[in-house]
């Protein structure tokens, strides 16, 4: 019995420690606060364990159960059945407390995120009331949800470019999305649709006109469409980079060089290509994968800022599981021969802790805003 007693009471110590760390973590290292889905199963589950132990230990310091005792079956009972208790609570996930029990897929919301400071390293969307776009916004097809956002500020007004999963098809169309102030939106339509899937629009302007690229890696391609009508009217250029299921491709100029990342999809993996002209030929650069096995930062999640001579690219994290946060990382050196990167902080760029992202987020699209700050759109579900 004393053997028994000092195990439970050694659990129970364990639980209230890894539980106020992990709840406390992110103030010791002065961080913002943020509760992610992780961090709520694992605060949830010390509580329970914290219980659990308790009761256990204290049901044999007062001697409810001695050595004559301890194989009756009331006491038996009592034990088992907290037992059964903690395994039951260990096993129901967090999202089936904090979420209505809906399929993960059908709740991929947009936000918009104002930065923290002038630069566009990290956000969070206090005061901004999120989601601005669902579902239940989307018009004309009927949607399932809708992810991935792109914003684009032109001529005094937004405009939001991203994946509307369209339920009938059950493939990927592109939206868009309006707003004056870039707070309040108004679904428009679909501007883009194809026979194949199509997610992750990344939009961008080249002198004077607006091109897409789109992942659309269900036929092997990396593929360029321009905007005749902006923001509508898109049609197909050219295949930029074929052969695989490419994803996430995001695509930049600086140096007098054209730079694309992407990925293969179920890699971990992350691609770079260079070429002179928008156009082609694209080649893959000898350093590519520039990262190479490493699923928190291997997979684009959003635009590439270029800021003067800084070159800011943002990565989902996909571990421990798909789209949980999104980093922000410096280019520090790049050139057709070299390359390097690391990350502008230690902090997340954005993290769901609201109660519309709290499992996830896999997206951001910084622009500025009046021209002293920054906003952007996000994801979550």
């Amino acid at each position: 019995m004393i053997k028994r007693k000092s195990i439970y009471f050694s659990m129970f110590i364990l639980s209230i420690i890894l539980t106020v760390f992990v709840s406390l973590k992110d103030l010791l290292q002065h961080k913002t606060v943020n509760y992610g889905l992780l961090e709520r199963q694992f605060i949830i589950d010390g509580i329970i364990c914290s219980i659990i132990f308790l009761l256990l230990f204290l049901f044999h310091k007062i001697s409810l159960c001695n050595e004559t005792k301890i194989l009756q079956p009331k006491t038996c009972l009592f034990e088992v059945t907290l037992f059964l208790i903690l395994i039951l609570s260990l096993s129901i996930p967090s999202g089936l407390i904090f979420d209505s029990g809906q399929n993960e897929l059908d709740k991929w919301s947009i936000g918009i995120y104002s930065a923290n400071s002038s630069e566009p390293f990290t956000f969070s969307g206090n005061n901004i009331q999120n989601p601005v776009l669902t579902s239940i916004d989307v018009t004309d097809v009927p949607a399932k949800f809708v992810a991935d956002p792109f914003l684009i500020h032109q001529n005094n007004k937004y405009f939001l470019f991203f994946e509307v999963m369209n339920g009938k098809t059950n493939q990927g169309d592109i939206g868009l999305a309006t707003s004056k102030d870039g707070y309040n939106w108004s679904y428009n339509q679909i501007v883009l649709d194809e026979p194949f899937h199509l997610s992750y629009p990344y939009v961008f302007k080249w002198r004077n006109d607006y091109y897409m690229i789109p992942e659309s890696g269900a036929v092997k391609e990396v593929r360029l469409y321009k905007a005749n009508n902006f923001p509508y009217n898109w049609s197909f250029v050219k295949t930029l980079i074929k052969g695989s299921d490419f994803v996430d491709n995001s695509i930049f100029y600086y140096n007098n060089t054209w730079w694309l990342y992407t990925s293969v999809n179920s890699s971990s993996d992350l691609l770079l290509y260079y070429s002179d002209n928008l156009l082609g030929p694209w080649v893959e650069h000898p350093k590519s994968p520039i990262v190479h096995g490493d699923m928190n930062i291997s997979r684009s999640g959003g635009n590439v800022v270029v800021l003067n001579d800084t070159v800011v690219r943002y990565a989902q994290d996909d571990h421990p599981y798909y789209g949980n946060q999104v980093w922000a990382l410096e280019v520090t050196k790049i050139s057709k021969e070299s390359y390097e990167e690391k990350k502008v902080s230690d902090i997340p760029a954005v993290k769901g802790y609201d109660n519309w992202n709290t499992r996830g987020m896999h997206q951001i699209s910084p622009v500025k805003y009046n021209g002293s700050t920054w906003i952007a759109s996000v994801d979550g579900y």
